[in-house]
This record gives structure tokens, sequence and C-alpha cells, in this order.
């Protein structure tokens, strides 16, 4: 249910972008117009090249039955409460340079579906509309007050093989969208999980979220029943009704500026402008040039090599979409059974990931 007891009229006698397929209805507006049909999934699928099917539950569950899930009792909070009792993300602040990891009950736990360790899981709990911006073409906003902390909604889509994903950025255009993003995380021992996930056919209202350089959102993986990870994506700062939901592309919380930004700013043929309207504006959509040309296998990288974007020079870029970058560091302990090869393992992420809504 909304947070609200009303629905909004804004609401009233407007097309389901989501079709019946999520908790609430997500309206359109303008009355009459929509954004290019798209199949609707509110979960990951498997596409073309995927090596886990996301839908498989891989993870053990918990044996909560008669108490709780608390740290240190249940198998699914190793370290601390990943939600308050408010159902808010804990420890989110503009200070933060490291999220924890967040595991939540599955399919398989004891525990019972009111758990307060179920979130992400549950869906949309507030009224969202997809609707028609000034300059960046579709946008998502809420209808509802959503507080610091609340989980808003996913960033789903089909997960892909590199091949694939390669194969689909050289088919792209200048005046194409990209959506595809890169999530790799780093483990301890060198080895690199990657994930691709593309909305762009097969995908939720995610994919009509615009990039801000002072952002409203904080996107975060979550993990429920396998290793593929739900991009889920939790308010940073109270939102009131009718605003626009963001989040930074570069994955920077809040987005401070740094000179890696500055120096990219010289290759303005290759970049989006950025109509984000915020005070702290860096002029151009974020860029990742890493996808355009075979992807480096990490383990092959020298100790202590320069690991800076790869140069956006040369002729295999010419005529092809500047790419949005998304970088977070996240330490994380694995805080259930995985599979054989990160069993018990101490792992942080790196995540670089190049979505691209509704631009």
């Amino acid at each position: 249910m909304a947070e609200s007891g009303e629905v909004p009229e804004a609401l009233m006698e407007r097309p389901d972008v989501a079709r019946g397929l999520e908790n609430l209805p997500v309206s359109v507006w303008p009355s009459g117009a929509g954004p290019e049909p798209f199949q609707y999934t509110p979960d990951h699928v498997a596409g073309p090249g995927a090596d886990i099917d996301p839908s498989q539950i891989t993870f053990p569950g918990c044996i909560c039955l008669k108490t709780p899930c608390l740290p240190g009792t249940c198998s699914c909070l190793r370290r601390e409460k990943n939600y308050d009792d408010n159902l808010c993300l804990r420890d989110i602040g503009s200070g933060a340079k490291c999220a924890e990891p967040v595991f939540e009950c599955n399919a398989l736990c004891r525990c019972s579906d009111h758990c307060r360790n179920r979130v992400v899981q549950r869906g949309l709990h507030f009224h969202l509309q997809v609707f028609k911006t000034d300059h960046k073409g579709w946008g998502l906003r809420t209808l509802d007050f959503i507080p610091k902390g609340r989980f808003v909604c996913e960033y789903a889509g089909e997960v892909l093989g590199v091949s694939e994903v390669q194969r689909r950025i050289q088919l792209q255009t200048t005046h194409d969208s990209n959506y595809i993003i890169a999530i790799r995380e780093h483990v301890y021992n060198g080895q690199v999980i990657e994930t691709f996930v593309d909305p762009a056919y097969i995908g939720n209202i995610g994919r009509f979220l615009n990039h801000s350089c002072e952002p409203n959102l904080l996107m975060i993986p979550v993990r429920i029943d396998s290793m593929v990870p739900k991009l889920a994506l939790f308010a940073a700062k109270d939102i009131l009704p009718g605003e626009e939901l963001s989040y930074d592309y570069s994955g920077r919380f809040l987005n401070p500026a740094d000179s890696e930004d500055k120096e990219r700013l010289d290759n303005k043929k290759l970049r989006k402008s950025c109509y984000c309207g915020a005070k702290s504006c860096a002029t151009f959509l974020p860029y990742d040039s890493s996808l355009y040309c075979p992807l480096e296998k990490p383990n092959t990288r020298e100790e202590g090599k320069n690991e800076k974007e790869p140069s956006m020079s040369g002729s295999a870029l010419s005529g092809l979409p500047p790419f949005k970058q998304f970088t977070l560091q996240v330490s994380l302990l694995c805080g259930r059974q995985l599979a054989p090869h990160c069993r018990g393992s101490q792992w942080w992420s790196g995540f670089c990931c190049c979505p691209a809504a509704a631009v």
C-alpha cells in the first residue's frame, strides 16, 4: 500500500505503465501520451549470454522460525540490521564513501513474510508516475511523500553476457539512449564478478530515471535469492510529492566533483549535455567508454597499475553514443553460504555501471 491513504487524483483514468505487474499502478502524464512500447518486468530476466538465471534460488534460507531475524542469530544478517524499524535503509549519509552489503531473507527462509529483512522484494510502496520532461525525454516522479532511506524502485531488465552487451552497443547510434548498466564487483583475491543489465526491451520503471548532479536516490545492490544483485534505489533524502526521482549516473553519492570529471570535459563531442538544473551541475552527463572495446580481464592487471578510465580517443568511438558511468565502493562480507568460488570470502565491490535512462 502507498504511504498516503487516498489515491492521488493524477492517477485516475491513466494507463498503467507497469501493466498490473507491480503492487501499485504507475501512471503516465500527459494524458494520451506515453513512452515507446517495451515489455514490462518487475524483476531481472535471463537474457542472451547470461551465466546465471536470476530467477533461480541458489541461497539457502535462515531457520528463524520462532525468533525474529537478528544479527548474530540469522544467517542472512551477519553484521547488523539492513533496515531500521521504519523499513528505512540504515546509515545513509552524504559523507558515506562505502555502502554496507544488503542480503535479504529469501523464499527458502523460515521466517515470516512480515520479517523486517524483507523490503526490496515487496516491491513498490509509493505511487510513481512516468512523465514528459522539458529537455530529458521521459522521467519518473513520485506522487507521494517518500521518507529518507525508504526503498523506491529497482533498475531491472535483461541480465546479459558481455559479448551480447558489446554487440548491442555497436548497433547504437549517437541518437539512441543507452540503458545498459555494468556492475563489476572486485573480490578480495583479485577476481571480479560482473553483471550486465539492459532494460531497453525488457525492463521496469527504473529505465525512466534521469541523472542529477544532486540526486535524491541512491543505488544499492541487494541480494535476495542468488548472487545476481537487485539494483535497488533508496531515497537519499526526504522526497516531496511531485518531485522528479533521479540518481547519480557516476555513482558518487551526491556527486562531488573531482579532477577526472574536469579532464573529461575536453571530450565534448562524446558527451551529452546535463539538464538536471542543480547548482553543482557538471554540464555534461558522466561518461564511461569501457564497453566500447573488449573488456580487460581483471585478474591479468598488474598490481598497482593505473586503472583509470580507458582513453576515449580513436576511431572505435566514432558515431557511438556516450555512456553514463556508475562507480560505487562497497565493502562486502558474505552473509550467506555462497557458491564454492566465493563461499565464506571477504570481498569488496567497485561498481562501474553504464546506464542510460530516458535522456
